[in-house]
């Protein structure tokens, strides 16, 4: 008796896992596709397994300083209860992100390293938007040929700053004049590099060079150009605020500052940005370099911030960046 009686208690709970599993599934399948993302800033690059840290989000909440000698500051840390994991090969992370960018609906602006940027390609063409700068040695000519064969659509990420050059140098300026005659956007790199920048990784780099008011001469020279300040300037508020009231063609992105400083200091800088009447100007984007999870954390930000409104996230995270970019949002749908 009791063999036959655990027999049909082991049938009936099998059947009523399988319809479980089925009511799940069919739940799983009506769920709506989430509304589109785009992330205007990520970093195609080659893991390097020796360098691939965790990383605590916000870790610049602390920035300890040293001396002249001493060991140097750590750069980053993970003291927290659930570091981000590190990619450890390009093959991971590939995975890693095109699964979650499927699943989240993004929609990624990706520079870097153009081995990796034509595999993502491969992998999901309509998620990835390549993106080039200008490197070493590039020529003018070189540049504007790259742009002309169709498969780079933005031009960044340009960090002069981290060369103590100012955007408005003019050895960057017929580059520039290259973007705005194909009418392709530019994003740049201004305002912070993190902790100890110019001590411990790049001593080139000057914190004067990331002033929102450098573009003026650039924006003056090009009156055509599209330019989205990235890290939205930060921390230099106030310049940011002025530059773009007296260029309506000048948006910002939340890329870097919005993951790795405290968030009481995120949501000044982007309240303020908001108040000041440019929510329609603000981009996302991460600054995504190694760490899958990084923007699933990013977005939180945003979901979280309750002094905006629901249209405010969703000019943020979409409507904003079609109209900069100047896409079709049906072929996001």
């Amino acid at each position: 008796m009791k063999p036959i009686l655990s027999r049909h208690i082991w049938t009936a709970f099998f059947t009523l896992s399988t319809l479980i599993f089925q009511a799940t599934l069919a739940i799983a399948q009506d769920k709506p596709k989430p509304k589109p993302i785009i992330d205007v800033h990520v970093h195609a690059m080659k893991v390097n397994p020796n360098f691939s840290a965790d990383l605590c989000p916000w870790f610049l909440s602390s920035m300890p300083g040293s001396i002249p000698g001493a060991d140097a500051p750590s750069f980053i840390n993970t003291d927290c209860a659930r570091p981000l994991k590190a990619a450890k090969s390009n093959e991971e992370f590939q995975q890693k992100l095109m699964e979650t960018a499927e699943r989240l609906n993004i929609t990624f602006v990706a520079s870097g390293d153009a081995e990796i940027l034509h595999r993502w390609k491969n992998a999901a063409p309509e998620r990835v938007v390549p993106s080039i700068g200008v490197s070493p040695g590039m020529s003018v000519q070189a540049f504007e040929d790259s742009l002309n064969n169709g498969f780079y659509q933005v031009m960044g990420e340009i960090a002069p700053q981290y060369q103590g050059m100012s955007p408005a140098d003019m050895t960057l300026d017929e580059y520039f004049g290259v973007a705005e005659k194909l009418g392709i956007p530019v994003g740049i790199h201004m305002g912070t590099g993190g902790n100890g920048m110019a001590n411990l990784t790049s001593p080139k780099y000057r914190a004067s060079m990331g002033n929102p008011f450098l573009l003026e001469d650039v924006l003056a020279r090009h009156p055509k150009l599209k330019i989205w300040v990235m890290h939205a300037g930060y921390p230099m508020i106030d310049e940011m605020i002025a530059l773009m009231g007296a260029n309506a063609y000048v948006y910002v992105d939340l890329a870097g500052f919005i993951w790795s400083y405290p968030l009481e200091e995120i949501h000044m800088y982007l309240r303020r940005l908001v108040q000041a009447g440019f929510g329609k100007r603000i981009l996302y984007g991460t600054d995504l370099m190694m760490w899958p999870e990084l923007l699933e954390t990013s977005i939180g930000v945003i979901e979280n911030a309750n002094y905006l409104s629901e249209d405010q996230k969703r000019d943020i995270f979409f409507n904003n960046a079609i109209r900069f970019f100047n896409w079709d949002p049906k072929k996001f749908e």
